[in-house]
């Protein structure tokens, strides 16, 4: 059964308790929420004190129930915008980072400002992709998160605007909220935007549309539904979240993408009721190394497998041999992250690679038994280890 043929109903007649027995935040104990520039903000001038209140207020009431709360707010670059006079958006990199420079000040200010209300601390953690790329850095940053949750302060989550380029950007704060409920391993990732949640097309420009209550994160037939692969229409920005939603799906957490402007959202989700979409993942959690392994957004390179290799890989769970490989791209080195193909393109898997794309070349479709003879030296009998494979 399809993603859309599990439930969609129509938009002006959702009934949330009629549908399923209950919210997937309900049971939830460590949950990340996402929140847009356009919940936190006056239109773009500057932060909107009243809703970041709000939203203080309903993740206390959530911490007091005895759940870990990661909060991913948008909204630096807009405030940054409002103390420096300007009126138009700056598209100069350096002034964009600036202003986000200038925003977080007070995009900080202000959440520890409202927590404090509710007797809670917060922390600013600024991520790049960088910091969840190398392996080192990817522990620290989950050190540092768990041991803020242990301590009930609030971690608040932004993408380092002030020294990312666009070629190490997660690119949105869907994606960069996905990457840390893999991170820290939560039960649940809400995202909170503008509209109700998912619909089986843009309901501004088709009344046909259908709203889509439940389904299973990963499903392709939304990514199609959302302008993915295989579709000729898109709506907005419902592929990021579905993306972000089968990511996360990845370590176990579902995902809930539901509109910021419906009162008490999170209290009321975390009570049990069916509001927004809920995309349901059918993973176990897996171990937090693959995770890492399973995250990587920006690759080395990539290897092309024959169909054996993919079968056992995909089926028997064995490692990567070279002789299993068909072509090699990219430059990279050993031990860094490569992607795994099929002979169509399709990315299969993602792993730890034993040897540099220098020398992969010239071992691939050679047996382990050659790879002394050709090299003249053995790092390890196969190119990727099965403990350093992570499927997709």
């Amino acid at each position: 059964m399809s993603a859309l043929e599990l439930q969609s109903i129509e938009s002006k007649s959702i009934e949330p308790q009629s549908i399923l027995p209950k919210s997937l935040l309900l049971d939830a104990k460590v949950i990340v929420v996402k929140v847009g520039s356009s919940l936190v903000t006056n239109d773009g001038n500057g932060l909107d004190r009243a809703a970041i209140a709000q939203w203080a207020s309903q993740i206390a009431t959530l911490v007091k129930q005895g759940k870990h709360i990661v909060l991913v707010s948008s909204g630096a670059v807009a405030e940054g915008m409002q103390r420096l006079g300007w009126k138009k958006r700056p598209t100069a990199v350096n002034e964009l980072q600036a202003a986000a420079a200038v925003g977080q000040m007070g995009l900080v200010q202000m959440y520890e400002s409202c927590f404090s209300e509710h007797q809670l601390h917060t922390a600013q953690v600024l991520l790049t992709h960088d910091d969840l790329a190398d392996r080192k850095r990817y522990l620290n940053a989950r050190s540092t998160l768990r041991t803020l949750l242990d301590l009930n302060v609030i971690p608040i989550i932004n993408e380092n605007d002030t020294v990312v380029t666009d070629e190490i950007r997660f690119g949105d704060n869907d994606t960069l909220g996905s990457l840390v409920a893999n991170l820290i391993e939560a039960d649940t990732l809400v995202i909170l935007t503008d509209q109700q949640g998912l619909y089986s097309a843009d309901p501004r420009k088709d009344k046909a549309a259908k709203f889509i209550q439940h389904a299973l994160a990963g499903d392709v037939a939304l990514e199609q539904m959302a302008g993915g692969a295989g579709s000729s229409v898109g709506t907005g920005g419902m592929l990021t979240k579905i993306l972000a939603a089968k990511r996360a799906a990845r370590s176990g957490a579902n995902t809930v993408i539901a509109s910021g402007r419906e009162a008490d959202v999170l209290v009321r989700l975390s009570a049990g009721e069916l509001i927004g979409t809920h995309l349901q993942t059918t993973e176990m959690k897996t171990t937090a190394r693959k995770q890492w392994l399973a995250d990587h957004l920006q690759l080395r390179g990539k290897l092309t497998l024959d169909a054996g290799a993919v079968k056992v890989i995909k089926q028997d769970g064995k490692s990567l041999l070279p002789i299993g490989v068909i072509a090699v791209d990219g430059n990279f080195d050993r031990g860094e992250v490569v992607a795994c193909c099929d002979i169509n393109g399709l990315e299969i898997a993602r792993g730890l690679v034993n040897y540099s794309a220098n020398e992969a070349l010239r071992i691939m479709r050679k047996s382990s038994k050659e790879i002394e003879k050709v090299l003249g030296y053995v790092e390890e009998s196969e190119l990727i280890h099965r403990d350093n494979l992570v499927l997709l």
